[in-house]
């Protein structure tokens, strides 16, 4: 006997309760972008900076969150994050720091992929452009952040975007620690009325119009970029 489809689960209620789910997948993706990109971008600075020390800290923070799956690192800060805040800030064990800990994990984890973008946008400006700006006495710090960074920001905007919808369809993996995201609150519905199947494929397809909506925008900037 054939399986027989039934939506009636997706209720107006259970798409206010989605709602709020998409809201803190959304929260965990600006957030991460965000402190991702800003802290990216330090590491890229670092990596290329003429300070061995520098390098070698950036080189090696970069391998560690790209060798290690996104799931682990969601993991360990679950564990690690809450305890260390409750005793730094002499918190209750009752405060719930799930949140918290998943911006944590994502920010530092994302950060170490931005890293490497912005890197390489950087590298695609000119070395003639930093050669003159060291000899107009500006130091590495105002050639990156006066010269080179603007640049490079604006060959990079099509990766930086594309790597964010990445990260939003990552942010279904905070279900390991039970935090009720867009995906958390759609398998919980589907377990509660018995009908997973459905509520999971509602869901694939909110991601789906999302993702495929965000990378045609994206696809339109870069052909107005190069134009």
């Amino acid at each position: 006997m054939s399986y027989q489809f039934d939506f009636s689960s997706i209720t107006p209620a259970a798409v206010a309760v989605l709602g709020h789910g998409m809201a803190i997948s959304l929260q965990i993706t600006a957030t991460a972008i965000v402190f991702g990109i800003v802290w990216g971008t330090l590491l890229a600075m670092m990596r290329l900076s003429p300070s061995k020390p520098l390098q070698w800290f950036a080189s090696g923070y970069v391998n560690l969150f790209r060798s290690i799956p996104l799931v682990m690192v969601l993991l360990w800060f679950f564990l690690i994050v809450p305890q260390l805040l409750q005793k730094v800030f002499h918190l209750s064990a009752s405060n719930d720091l799930r949140m918290i800990s998943a911006l944590v994990a994502f920010s530092l984890f994302e950060a170490a992929y931005y890293s490497e973008i912005i890197r390489a946008g950087i590298k695609s400006v000119a070395r003639g452009q930093l050669a003159a700006a060291f000899a107009l006495g500006l130091t590495y710090t105002q050639t990156m952040r006066l010269i080179v960074l603007p640049q490079a920001f604006r060959n990079m905007v099509p990766l930086l975007l594309t790597q964010g919808i990445i990260l939003f369809q990552d942010t279904s993996l905070v279900y390991v620690s039970a935090l009720a995201d867009f995906f958390g609150r759609a398998y919980g519905i589907g377990e509660r009325d018995g009908r997973i199947i459905e509520l999971l494929f509602f869901a694939g397809a909110v991601y789906f119009a999302i993702c495929f909506s965000v990378s045609l925008c994206v696809k339109r900037f870069q052909k107005k970029a190069t134009a």
